[in-house]
């Protein structure tokens, strides 16, 4: 299951960084909030959850940089698990 989004439009006091090579994350210039990831050159946006009033129909369907999660780190449903390598190789442009 996927949730399409068409367009985003973020509004209000941004921020942006670069992160590391190929990527950069927003956050709130007021507050200092994580908003999103970016990689740089696609339109992937990866945004916090934790924006979203009522999350309860968002699914949880993916998980990237999954060579870099801690051992106990373990969630309860099964979900697409992208390395490091392989989102990158999918995903950055540039």
């Amino acid at each position: 299951m996927s949730v399409p989004c068409k367009a985003a439009t973020f509004d209000g006091p941004i921020g942006r960084y670069v992160s590391s090579e190929g990527c950069e994350r927003g956050f709130c210039t007021n507050c200092g909030s994580s908003l999103f990831f970016h990689a740089s050159g696609t339109p992937i946006h990866a945004i916090s959850i934790a924006l979203f009033d009522d999350q309860s129909g968002l699914p949880f369907c993916a998980e990237i940089y999954i060579d870099d999660k801690p051992d106990y780190y373990a969630f309860s449903n099964e979900t697409k698990e992208m390395t490091g390598a392989e989102f990158e190789s999918r995903f950055r442009r540039g």
